[in-house]
């Protein structure tokens, strides 16, 4: 029997993730409803990454608990979470550069892909049809995020922009319900950050709930619901933009207290 939804997508209770005596991310609880935009800020090395990757898997908590859809995943591996309906991109841009856009989305449909090996090996309908299948959805997917243009070229070879349009169709290749974009806007023109919050809204609008850290206030203010602040690991305000842009510790955690 399938699991009725949850309001929220995410929950963290007192996340804790410790390098040796480094205290990264310091007893973090927050909660993602489903179908908002949540921003994570904070000032370089509050522990923002840190907390994505123990949220996908690239690292194990040091204590708390991870619970996604309803379901416990602390401590699961990357490519469970993947399957299970989380995605990510990076901080600093990650893609297959010698391969063509296309195919860089088509690695992303690998976890839902149904062929086995036998298919694959000896070339049988099954493996023919969900090949065709799978690019077409890359093709949708690089239309729907405005690069299909390029799907022939190499990544390496697209600007810095377009890399980032293209590790976000990637990501949605895995079909999230779940989608954290590590500084989207990192970059980026004032034209392209604007064309970034259209495209976000456009995957909220597909049922895709959007989790994401990011530097640019006006970005931030532009597209959030929600947002949490991190200072040295510890959470030190939470709440709708207007209301954190004006807490003193967020403005002394990035200003310093003679601000």
């Amino acid at each position: 029997m399938s699991q009725a939804p949850t309001e929220n997508v995410l929950e963290l209770t007192n996340l804790t993730k410790r390098f040796g005596g480094l205290v990264a991310v310091d007893d973090v609880s927050l909660h993602i409803k489903r179908g908002e935009v949540f921003a994570l800020i904070g000032p370089n090395g509050a522990g923002k990454t840190t907390l994505f990757n123990n949220v996908t898997g690239l690292f194990q908590p040091t204590s708390g608990t991870v619970v996604f859809d309803g379901r416990n995943i602390t401590g699961s591996k990357p490519h469970e979470v993947a399957r299970l309906g989380i995605a990510r991109t990076f901080q600093n841009i990650r893609l297959f550069d010698y391969m063509t856009c296309v195919d860089n989305v088509r690695v992303g449909r690998h976890v839902r892909m149904r062929a086995k090996v036998w298919d694959s090996l000896f070339k049988l309908p099954r493996e023919r049809r969900e090949e065709v299948r799978v690019t077409e959805e890359a093709m949708d997917l690089l239309k729907f995020v405005g690069i299909q243009r390029q799907a022939h070229q190499y990544a390496r070879n697209l600007p810095y922009g377009q890399q980032r349009r293209l590790e976000i169709a990637r990501a949605l290749a895995t079909e999230p319900k779940l989608l954290l974009l590590d500084e989207p806007a990192a970059g980026f023109t004032p034209q392209e950050k604007v064309e970034l919050m259209a495209l976000v809204k456009k995957i909220l609008a597909r049922g895709i709930t959007v989790f994401l850290i990011e530097h640019d206030m006006k970005v931030v203010m532009g597209i959030s619901e929600r947002i949490v602040v991190l200072d040295h690991g510890e959470k030190i305000a939470e709440g709708p933009p207007d209301e954190v842009r004006k807490d003193p510790r967020v403005i002394e955690a990035y200003l310093g207290k003679s601000a």
